[in-house]
């Protein structure tokens, strides 16, 4: 693949699926949820992820949020989309090869559905070239997902995918400077392009040469994440820049409580015309968990007008 056919450096929101209240796939929803990420300046959309709460949904279910996904962003920014959800390598690839057809930049595979857990990375290797072998040119990704079970990649096999040519997303979740240090820098230069799944280690990922983040927070307030990429590529890691960074470290404790649930519901009161359902259970808020969220909203309110950052009105 071509340098010129680099993923973009920025924010890329792990999307979520707006459902119905009968809990079907909100299209309308979804497709004002991705005009939510354009406007607020994403410069990627990773849909079919584990915050669509991709694994409570059917292949036609995957297709169909993907394909609106495309289909409404009309090429204004990449869209790539998980294809793996089984352990093995043939219904994998006849699946990757059904996202790539809704005209997704890459298709991501998930590392913990590729090996158990007491697999070796060598058999993880010889997985992915078989599903390499069976998938053509497609370009690929992968994502350290928590789902089934969180399966970190080393430094050496990720060396080894940058070489291949065939892999251009990463999405890390080492939540841990050093080892993203290393693994960045493993693929430094290449076409696989790092990014960082955790609002902590933000900044320093990109000092080590990711080219971009995708906290689940950017879900609530994608603004405030892309002023932060915007600072930090003109002015780099400056008091103000830090400060950005510092507040956004705290409020990420909130947004993971209750999620994706809390995620919605923060959307909602923004003005986005989704519900609040999710097919991932979850329990009912207590009256001092609203009280956390309310927090969470005029702090993100207090950020946007302290740096004079623009709010994305849906």
């Amino acid at each position: 693949m071509a340098l010129e056919k680099l993923l973009p450096e920025g924010l890329w929101p792990v999307m979520l699926t707006p459902f119905t209240t009968t809990n079907h796939v909100d299209v309308d929803g979804l497709k004002q949820l991705t005009a939510l990420y354009l406007e607020a300046g994403a410069n990627g959309l990773f849909a079919n992820c584990l915050s669509s709460e991709m694994f409570q949904m059917t292949d036609n279910e995957r297709l169909l949020v993907t394909q609106t996904v495309v289909n409404h962003v009309q090429g204004s920014v990449p869209v790539v989309a998980t294809g793996t959800f089984s352990r093995d390598v043939a219904t994998n690839a006849d699946f990757i090869k059904k996202i790539y057809d809704t005209g997704v930049q890459a298709v991501i595979l998930i590392t913990s559905m590729l090996v158990e857990p007491d697999e070796s990375e060598d058999i993880l290797k010889s997985r992915l070239e078989a599903i390499m072998a069976r998938t053509g040119d497609i370009p690929l990704g992968v994502y350290e997902c928590p789902v089934p079970y969180k399966r970190l990649l080393s430094p050496d096999i990720m060396t080894w995918m940058a070489v291949t040519g065939r892999f251009v997303y990463h999405k890390d979740t080492s939540c841990h400077s050093g080892a993203i240090h290393r693994k960045a820098q493993a693929v430094a230069g290449s076409n696989f392009g790092f990014y960082n799944a955790d609002t902590a280690t933000a900044l320093d990922s990109l000092d080590s040469g990711a080219r971009g983040i995708s906290p689940i927070s950017g879900n609530f307030y994608p603004e405030l994440y892309t002023h932060l990429l915007k600072l930090y590529r003109s002015i780099g890691r400056t008091e103000s820049v830090n400060r950005l960074h510092a507040f956004l470290t705290m409020m990420d404790r909130a947004t993971h409580v209750f999620y994706p649930f809390a995620a919605k519901l923060f959307l909602q009161r923004r003005g986005l015309k989704i519900e609040t359902n999710t097919r991932i259970p979850a329990e009912t808020l207590a009256n001092v968990d609203h009280i956390r969220l309310n927090a969470l909203m005029d702090s993100f309110k207090a950020l946007a007008e302290m740096y004079e950052i623009p709010l994305v009105l849906p």
